[in-house]
């Protein structure tokens, strides 16, 4: 999708393997984690939850962590989506959206991840996602704002989320403050 102009613009298969449009979260930061059941990282999940519902205790209507598994590193994740969605739960307790596998690069790259990567090129400027629970960081308003390697802890990334999502305060972008629009015009 080339005329995409925000992650928003996209819509990866959830779990069932239906269409999960990225609108509905239009308006959130979102953490976007390509995950592994079998990876050294895997233990990244419990970190990601804790992430997740931290900055929720604060902010319940304008953050998510978004979770897409991916078999391309080491055939690292090779159950089926039911399998991933069991074993987070049961082994990490993830209360986060995990949708369906996907594939992040090369010909069959989901069309958000090849938008991702060419939005924010890793290092050297290299269009490729590395390993297991690389990281994007998605604004308000759909854009991609960051990039962390595997090697990058969900609590290092605390700080540079409640920062952006105060830049979505001010910028007017956020899900909630939308809400409070809305309801201010049905009082």
């Amino acid at each position: 999708m080339s005329s995409a102009t925000t992650f928003y613009d996209f819509e990866p298969v959830d779990k069932t393997g239906s269409p999960f449009p990225l609108t509905s979260l239009k308006g959130k930061v979102i953490l976007v984690v390509n995950t592994a059941s079998k990876c050294g990282f895997t233990p990244q999940f419990s970190s990601l939850e804790k992430l997740d519902k931290s900055i929720k205790s604060k902010h319940p209507e304008d953050f998510t962590v978004l979770g897409f598994p991916c078999n391309q590193f080491a055939s690292q994740d090779p159950g089926s989506n039911d399998e991933i969605q069991s074993f987070c739960q049961v082994n990490y307790g993830v209360t986060f959206p995990v949708l369906g596998k996907l594939e992040v690069n090369g010909d069959q790259a989901a069309p958000v991840y090849t938008w991702m990567k060419e939005q924010m090129p890793g290092l050297m400027g290299l269009k490729r996602v590395k390993w297991n629970f690389e990281k994007f960081l998605i604004s308000a308003d759909g854009k991609v704002v960051g990039r962390w390697a595997s090697t990058t802890k969900p609590e290092q990334l605390e700080e540079t989320i409640l920062k952006e999502i105060e830049k979505g305060k001010k910028e007017g972008t956020l899900a909630s403050l939308k809400k409070e629009g809305e309801q201010a015009k049905l009082s």
